[in-house]
């Protein structure tokens, strides 16, 4: 019936029959548009909206191509910027996995130990030697990454707890990426202390990675071990880094190693101080410690005694070091040592006092070990004019 009347309409007005036995099987002329279903877009842009009909791109209109490039250019920021955004971010998480507070302690004690050397003998400087120098606090910066990373590859799961912001655990880097950069430090460290520092050096430089490494790394992981924990610390931190400096100082000048009061003083100060922050370090991390059976002085002691431990410790060295330049003037210069000294232990009492007042939290645990990293680089600041 439908097909006699569709030919009668043709016959009427005088157009071509229609053959209505191919009637809905007619291939047409252009490509229909097409709306496949896609996750919802996670923000509620227009950009979003045209993205999630994945209307096929040629057979869109040019204006509505436009409407959409621009959108998803708002919304993501476009090719360039999205790059740069992610460069950026990129940069902030790289900056974090190295752990600036421990990056800012070797530039500076690196810089006021090589210029107290360099002070002391400027007849004897060289471009050259400032260019050895240079290579020198590279080959310790990527000693002093090298080590953070590996702590952090394999301390994901309490850092989580103690850590969230650390870049592994906050998801903004991979554990391969991590190691890619790891390894990179190990490795310019190495090459650098190979090619400049000679035998010596280099021998004490790997050692100063290999108990990074045994603090860190299963099965020996020292950091389940108190004491053996804050003796790789303060050892690094404090003797190797010292002593390793001003002999490479001396050594790249011609000079022959030899103690000095100034330098004698800086490396049992520091030596002391660097007891003092692997007793700290922990203070803000009991949680994430207790739960993965980690026994550190902070679990054993309890952040207050601990805190108070630490401090009395740094006030003894300072009062050392007041009483240091009282009877060795002819070493020491006493108006630099002793009211600086005796600022910085009243300053290390008031902070004291303030994490008492905070009842001890996390944050305030994490705020004052944080303070005494503010002390240990004002040492170093005076060192050069002492």
């Amino acid at each position: 019936m439908a097909s006699s009347l569709l030919t009668m309409a043709a016959t009427a007005t005088g157009s071509r029959r229609f053959d209505t036995s191919s009637f809905g099987k007619t291939k047409l002329p252009f490509k229909p548009l097409t709306f496949r279903p896609s996750p919802l877009p996670s923000k509620g842009s227009f950009g979003s909206i045209i993205r999630s009909f994945q209307t096929p791109r040629s057979y869109c209109s040019p204006l509505i191509r436009d409407v959409s490039s621009q959108a998803t250019a708002k919304e993501y920021g476009g090719g360039e910027e999205a790059t740069a955004r992610q460069v950026w971010e990129f940069a902030r998480a790289l900056w974090t996995f190295l752990r600036p507070h421990t990056f800012y302690g070797t530039l500076v004690a690196s810089c006021s130990l090589a210029s107290r050397v360099w002070i002391e003998n400027p007849e004897l400087m060289k471009w050259s030697i400032v260019t050895r120098g240079i290579c020198g606090l590279v080959e310790l910066l990527c000693g002093n990454s090298y080590i953070v990373g590996i702590n952090q590859i394999y301390d994901v799961d309490i850092d989580i707890v103690n850590k969230p912001f650390l870049p592994i655990a906050a998801g903004n880097m991979t554990k391969k990426q991590a190691w890619f950069l790891t390894t990179s430090f190990l490795t310019v460290g190495l090459s650098l202390a190979t090619f400049n520092s000679g035998p010596f050096l280099t021998s004490l430089y790997c050692f100063a990675l290999l108990l990074g490494t045994l603090y860190t790394v299963p099965p020996f992981r020292l950091k389940r071990f108190p004491i053996a924990a804050f003796l790789c610390i303060a050892l690094v931190r404090g003797f190797l880094v010292n002593f390793g400096v001003y002999y490479a100082s001396r050594s790249v000048l011609g000079l022959p190693f030899q103690w000095s009061s100034p330098v004698a003083f800086i490396t049992t100060f520091v030596t002391l101080f660097g007891l003092v922050i692997a007793l700290t370090k922990d203070l803000s991390d009991i949680e994430g410690d207790r739960k993965y059976n980690i026994t550190t002085f902070a679990t054993k002691l309890g952040v207050r005694r601990l805190a108070f431990l630490g401090s009395g410790i740094l006030i003894l060295n300072y009062v050392a070091a007041i009483l240091a330049s009282i009877f060795m003037p002819q070493a020491f210069k006493r108006s630099i040592l002793i009211p600086t000294h005796a600022a910085m232990a009243i300053s290390l009492v008031f902070q004291t006092r303030v994490l008492d007042q905070a009842k001890y939290t996390k944050e305030a645990a994490s705020n004052f070990y944080m303070f005494l990293w503010k002390l240990f680089y004002a040492e170093y600041l005076i060192f050069p004019f002492i």
